[in-house]
């Protein structure tokens, strides 16, 4: 699916505490999607990944509307991605005064949308 990156429009939600394998594994399901269609796997899926990635294609699908003009029914989702942020690094006390090191990953989730053909 070739989209001209000038009329894509985007939204980024970064740091958000959560790894970003298990966010790709649900932006995998909505990329190249309509964004009605991808609203409804969203709200039905069962990850708590959903949540940050449903506002973030809320928010890149309202800039669209708002910036550009372009009408949200005709939207797809051209492009989805999460990159890996800073790592949270933590300590666990363990037995006999040693101390386990506990790593919590964040990462930057972007989605981009592009108008689509009028016929859907």
């Amino acid at each position: 699916m070739a989209v001209d990156t000038a009329t894509e429009v985007k939204a980024i939600a970064r740091y958000i505490r959560m790894s970003p394998h298990k966010v790709r594994r649900v932006l995998d399901q909505i990329r190249g999607r309509s964004y009605r269609e991808a609203l409804i796997i969203l709200e039905f899926m069962p990850y708590r990944a959903c949540e940050p990635i449903l506002k973030v294609l809320r928010s890149a699908a309202a800039n669209a509307e708002h910036n550009e003009g372009y009408d949200r029914a005709n939207l797809i989702v051209s492009t989805a991605y999460a990159d890996q942020g800073p790592t949270l690094k933590r300590y666990r006390p363990r037995a006999q005064g040693r101390a386990y090191q506990i790593r919590k990953p964040t990462c930057h989730i972007t989605i981009a949308v592009a108008p689509g053909a009028g016929d859907e």
